[in-house]
């Protein structure tokens, strides 16, 4: 994701680097540009490089790493933040306060994304979302603006519109609420987002994970904002059978402009790494355990998908048979 950004933003004017660990994916970005496929094609010449060959200081740094290396990648950055810089995190889940402890509150902007991609090989890169989804909510928890709000705004904007967000912790757990349920149920089934909402019973859970993220929000006080104009709370949530009926109607349709999606937890299960899910599913289960929230089934897909990373399953269809509901 990183890269289509980063490639974005260099297409239309903006100067950004794009520095990776990955050693050919930079080679083949110095080399041939950034290839981007998909819902887009093209291909961009970006400036990249390793984290060894960086130098001086950055205003704005876009964080769109594993939050598993956040105690290690964010203390690296810290060197090369201007006094006065940001730290965008992009991140899945609720990233901002452990950020925060290492550079301090008043550094770290948040920002979610609505869109999303998929690396094919090196220097290609898949957009898998509708170009018409191309969207950024941007937003922090210190109460003071940022001095660099309106330039990070403008960078975003190279690639899509940006909204400003006064209840970013809404705007964060609309985000959260999307991952916990098709990222997570793409990852326990390896399929697409549009597979996970499409199957009968996957969409079951699917619905589950998201009444889930609803109900902890409201013991919590949380107000769930939109999804680019959509009230996810109004279209989604039900106390009876009959809107339930119509809100698991609803789901494939919410979520088409991203049905190609294949989430990122499951692009590393695939590679043999372990994924954010204690991040994103289990971020719910641990506001849910705060407030006092059921949460089984985000409960669920963060054993199947540790018993995944642990080899003792696969991904699939079969693993619905662990659910109960």
């Amino acid at each position: 994701m990183g890269t289509v950004l980063g490639a974005f933003i260099t297409k239309n004017g903006g100067q950004v680097e794009l520095i990776n660990r990955n050693r050919p994916h930079i080679a083949a970005l110095q080399e041939h540009g950034a290839h981007i496929t998909g819902t887009m094609e093209f291909t961009q010449p970006v400036t990249a490089y390793t984290p060894d060959e960086m130098s001086g200081s950055y205003d704005v740094i876009f964080l769109m790493t594993k939050q598993q290396q956040n105690e290690e990648v964010v203390r690296f950055l810290k060197d090369f933040l201007a006094p006065d810089g940001a730290i965008v995190t992009m991140q899945n889940g609720l990233p901002e306060p452990q950020i925060a402890e290492i550079v301090g509150e008043e550094r770290v902007l948040g920002c979610t994304v609505a869109w999303g991609a998929t690396m094919q090989e090196p220097g290609v890169c898949e957009l898998t979302s509708a170009p018409d989804s191309l969207t950024f909510s941007l937003g922090s928890f210190a109460v003071r603006p940022h001095p660099h709000l309106l330039e990070v705004k403008r960078l975003l904007s190279l690639m899509g519109p940006v909204d400003l967000e006064s209840n970013f912790i809404g705007t964060r757990w609309s985000k959260l609420l999307i991952n916990a349920s098709f990222s997570g149920m793409s990852a326990v089934l390896g399929c697409t987002f549009g597979e996970a909402a499409g199957d009968k019973a996957s969409r079951k859970i699917v619905q589950a994970l998201i009444k889930e993220c609803i109900d902890v929000c409201d013991k919590g006080g949380i107000r769930i904002e939109p999804v680019q104009g959509k009230d996810i709370v109004k279209l989604l949530d039900y106390k009876g059978p009959v809107k339930k009926a119509v809100a698991y109607m609803i789901i494939p349709l919410a979520i088409r402009k991203h049905a190609r999606l294949k989430a990122s937890m499951l692009q590393d299960l695939e590679k043999g790494k372990k994924t954010e899910v204690d991040a994103i599913n289990g971020a719910v289960s641990a506001y849910g355990r705060k407030v006092g929230c059921p949460t089984p089934c985000n409960d669920k897909v963060v054993e199947i998908i540790h018993r995944i990373e642990a080899g003792e399953l696969r991904p699939g269809m079969d693993n619905l048979k662990f659910f109960t509901i």
